[in-house]
């Protein structure tokens, strides 16, 4: 072959390379999805992982890092720590408003209104205006004047009767009938502490419905209450902790439907909230254990089969989740999954990497900030500190 005849063969092979490499690189940059022909399982079909898992002795044995100071993760307010940080998430400051939890329970207004009818007066975190009557009153009648709202400004309050058959307080039932009444504010919550407005809004609105059932009110004082809410506060936000780590593509992106599918595998499910995932516990009308939380925009675009997302956060809020039902290791456990099915490094909000090590250390401090809720009668997951931590 002559020297030209070379040329073109070497120039056709050099532009067939080029296009070859061309396409393939297309196709590695389109966003993962998930298999056509594979149907994501229904709710009813779904295997939720068992929240009895725990962290393997091995990790728990490992030391602790310590003394650097925490991190926040994004929207959710959260504390994600990289190898070298202390796990304990920081606090914000006393008075300062926090997160409102009230989205992590909105996939099912059923459980909410189950919750809220279920909550009960406790003199650990509410102040308390006792109503003596002079006769006893029905239950219908004391629901007639009941206020229309039972909220003072962002502080929720609660009103139970004493029951005459019983002889126990309990929440104001059709058909029974009580010789007292008492009323409770909560003293804190995420919002911050109860302040001097919303204790008088509350002392109006219950002197208002005692006017009209013939009860007469004993208030406390208002410089006592508001100075236990400030103390109440400061413990919680001292004590308060939600726990996140970062999903992130290695480099192919995500479709929203192969991130959810995946998701779906490991029990995760969908909510009314677009961008978020939850993992339910055993317990339907309790927060759900773990949340994972996506682009909201990628899930509300015009066409849903072209949006892509990068990054996902999987956390979850420590005091709502009773430390016996093993969050930590459905968490630490769901985020492995995660990061080997979503071909993902596993990261801190600095976008340092995760290792086992950090794990083990974030799970000692976990325990120790268990055992201060539970010495203070908050233990996670109680009524209690379910109410204070939202």
């Amino acid at each position: 072959m002559t020297l030209t005849s070379w040329l073109v063969v070497l120039g056709v092979a050099v532009i067939a390379a080029v296009l070859a490499h061309g396409i393939w690189n297309a196709r590695r940059l389109q966003p993962r999805r998930s298999a056509p022909r594979v149907p994501v399982p229904e709710p009813s079909e779904r295997r939720e992982p068992s929240l009895g898992a725990t962290v393997a002795a091995s990790e728990a044995n490992l030391a602790p890092a310590s003394g650097a100071p925490t991190e926040r993760v994004g929207d959710a307010g959260a504390g994600v720590l990289n190898e070298a940080a202390s796990p304990v998430v920081e606090p914000a400051p006393a008075g300062e408003a926090r997160l409102d939890a009230a989205g992590d329970t909105a996939f099912d207004e059923a459980a909410l209104r189950r919750r809220a009818a279920a909550a009960r007066i406790d003199a650990l975190i509410d102040a308390i205006v006792t109503l003596a009557l002079e006769a006893p009153v029905s239950a219908e009648f004391a629901l007639m004047h009941m206020p229309l709202t039972r909220r003072a400004g962002s502080k929720p309050f609660l009103i139970e009767g004493l029951d005459t058959e019983t002889g126990e307080w309990a929440p104001l039932t059709a058909g029974r009938r009580y010789g007292e009444l008492q009323a409770g504010v909560q003293l804190a919550n995420r919002h911050g502490p109860l302040n001097e407005i919303e204790y008088s809004e509350f002392v109006q609105k219950i002197e208002t419905f005692a006017l009209a059932i013939g009860a007469t009110p004993e208030i406390p004082d208002m410089l006592d209450v508001v100075a236990r809410a400030r103390e109440l506060d400061q413990f919680a936000a001292a004590h308060d902790a939600q726990l996140a780590v970062r999903l992130v593509a290695k480099g192919t992106p995500w479709a929203v439907s192969f991130l959810k599918y995946n998701a779906a595998r490991h029990g995760f499910v969908d909510v009314r909230r677009p961008g978020r995932l939850v993992l339910r516990g055993d317990d339907a009308d309790a927060p759900p254990v773990l949340a994972l939380s996506f682009d909201a925009q990628a899930e509300l675009a015009d066409e849903p089969s072209q949006a892509v997302v990068r990054e996902a956060t999987l956390s979850f809020d420590v005091p709502q989740t009773a430390a016996a039902a093993e969050p930590f290791g459905s968490w630490q456990s769901a985020a492995r999954a995660l990061e080997r099915d979503l071909d993902a490094h596993l990261v801190d909000d600095a976008g340092h990497p995760l290792a086992v090590q950090s794990f083990a250390a974030i799970h000692q401090e976990l325990g120790q900030l268990y055992a201060q809720l539970d010495l203070r009668d908050l233990g996670a997951g109680t009524p209690a500190a379910q109410r204070l931590f939202s």
